[in-house]
């Protein structure tokens, strides 16, 4: 395989820990902090994890190590979706398991959560881990969405571990693999199968944090690659100056994604979904408001900009979830197949116009036809609208469109919009990871091995005080019932890590507030440039903006 200059060089790079993790693993001892108790429905969730639930947060400092010397076998696997940084996690997780003892071994259980079922691994060694380190990408032994939760699968994990002496599994994931972590945890601790279970916080939405996890990995490289595009964009609109450039990325439950790259590039427009929902607005309003803008600048001789949306938008406009869920009724069951068995369009509108209520009809009827059929493709698994199908940028800038032809015959408007249309998603999920990334995700797997070693199970892997430099960063772990509560799913109630949203009353909401009024109208944009991994620390160990805002 031939190698880029970059990669090469980034295999030298040298990942900066915590000072507590550098004193070397003989010298690394535990504080132990305070019982936890989960975030809301607490008996229910004591109830459910009784083995795991109420343990002490823990952190990391200087002192005599007092865990008992043992031989270990730790297995891993990569779950969801791609972070930059997941890499690394790894890598710091073998370097210290083989810093304690040669002897050691770690297992990378292939394809994610399935590798673990069909007993599908390698066998970790130096010359294979130098490959990937600092690398982006799950490639070093691929990732799956399989879900850990039914007894006949934990009983096959069980036996896979016992097969190979394996006495920890660590799980990179996000906030449903975590959460299958904890219940995997908790099934071993009342079995007592002696297998450890230690969690990792991955997830480029930005959306699994709270006052202990301050930052998911990957969140950091995937939000600063966006920024870079969408700068090249907004360059590229302030030189031709005659294209509205519709930016849609990735982040389908929470808008930290989108609020992340508009701080960091100061774009004319960028809507939040939680601000959509608490403030019920409308299509319509969402169209005024973006044709406010567009109408503005062109007084100014302006007709360019540039507008960042969040990739599940629709799902936060209220008239948007009633048609959603009234069409996800019509085409219920058996309808489905008399819907599909019509030869024409005209005939299926004509189906839906009978189905809908006046209501949602009158939503229905707004949309661009292209948009109206999208509703009605490729169905999930549950027979439910795929909305991240939906070309929500598309959508957006049909209806500005249509909003200001209508300006234009009541004499307000007398520009040209010409809008061109972009989704940022895969391009960020395995990128490079920046510095921060590629330190804070070894960081992540140096201490996953240290919980490890002193017999933690059901604790996320936990690295904090990240808006200062790496020496500084708080090394320790959380019991991964902390963050959980019980929410409605498929029917029946489930343990689920609560997703943090996007605080309208948070520090980094509240500046972008304050300065989007003048980015509307003005062109302030910001040009972020390349990650950047060489140079001053400024440039190269920046955090991200909404990090920055909410620690300090």
């Amino acid at each position: 395989m031939k190698l880029s200059p970059l990669q090469i060089a980034r295999y030298q790079y040298t990942p900066k820990l915590p000072s507590m993790l550098r004193n070397g693993i003989g010298e690394i001892c535990v504080k132990n902090g305070s019982a936890t108790e989960s975030v809301a429905d607490q008996e229910k969730i004591h109830a459910l994890f009784p083995n795991t639930y109420g343990k002490n947060e823990i952190t990391f400092q200087k002192g005599q190590n007092t865990s008992t010397p043992k031989k270990q076998a730790v297995g891993v696997i990569l779950s969801g979706g791609q972070a930059p940084g997941g890499h690394n996690v790894i890598c710091g997780l073998y370097d210290a398991l083989k810093a304690t003892n040669k002897d050691n071994v770690l297992y990378g259980f292939k394809g994610g959560p399935s590798g673990l079922l069909d007993d599908d691994y390698i066998v970790f060694d130096d010359a294979y881990i130098d490959q990937y380190r600092n690398t982006g990408g799950f490639d070093i032994i691929g990732s799956g969405r399989t879900k850990l939760e039914t007894q006949e699968q934990f009983a096959i994990v069980a036996e896979t571990c016992k097969k190979h002496s394996i006495n920890a599994l660590v799980i990179i994931g996000g906030d449903d693999s975590n959460t299958n972590a904890a219940v995997l945890a908790e099934y071993f601790a009342a079995q007592n199968a002696g297998i450890q279970v230690i969690g990792c916080p991955k997830t480029i939405d930005g959306d699994l944090k709270n006052e202990d996890i301050e930052c998911s990995f990957g969140f950091d490289t995937a939000t600063k690659t966006y920024a870079e595009i969408v700068g090249n964009i907004q360059r590229d609109a302030n030189s031709a100056k005659k294209y509205w450039h519709f930016v849609k990325v990735m982040g389908r439950s929470a808008s930290h994604v989108a609020l992340e790259t508009a701080l960091q590039t100061q774009p004319n427009i960028c809507l939040i979904g939680e601000e959509v929902a608490e403030k019920k607005l409308s299509l319509a309003q969402l169209s005024d408001y973006i044709a406010d803008s567009v109408a503005a600048r062109a007084a100014k001789g302006w007709n360019f900009g540039v507008a960042i949306i969040p990739e599940g938008i629709v799902e936060f406009i209220p008239e948007f979830s009633m048609l959603i869920a009234q069409i996800n009724e019509l085409l219920a069951g058996a309808k489905a197949d008399a819907f599909n068995a019509l030869p024409t369009w005209e005939e299926k509108y004509a189906f839906i116009e009978a189905g809908l209520t006046q209501e949602a009809m009158a939503v229905f009827a707004l949309l661009p036809q292209a948009i109206q059929q999208q509703l009605f493709l490729e169905r999930d698994p549950h027979g439910n609208v795929q909305v991240s199908l939906i070309e929500s940028e598309k959508l957006l800038s049909e209806l500005v469109k249509e909003n200001l032809k209508k300006r234009k015959v009541a004499g307000t408007y007398n520009g040209k919009f010409s809008p061109l249309h972009h989704f940022l998603g895969y391009e960020g999920r395995c990128a490079f990871p920046s510095n921060f990334d590629a330190d804070y995700c070894y960081s992540l797997g140096y201490n996953a091995f240290m919980l490890i070693q002193y017999g933690y199970t059901g604790y996320l892997s936990k690295v904090s005080n990240l808006s200062k430099p790496a020496e500084q960063w708080i090394a320790g772990g959380m019991p991964i019932t902390k963050m959980m509560n019980i929410e409605r799913r498929h029917g029946a109630d489930k343990p689920v890590i609560r997703k943090a949203l996007v605080e309208l009353e948070g520090k980094p909401f509240k500046f972008f507030e304050a300065n989007r009024e003048k980015w509307a109208i003005d062109t302030c944009y910001v040009y972020p440039g390349a990650i950047q991994y060489w140079g001053p620390a400024e440039v190269c160990d920046q955090t991200t903006i909404t990090l920055a805002l909410e620690q300090n």
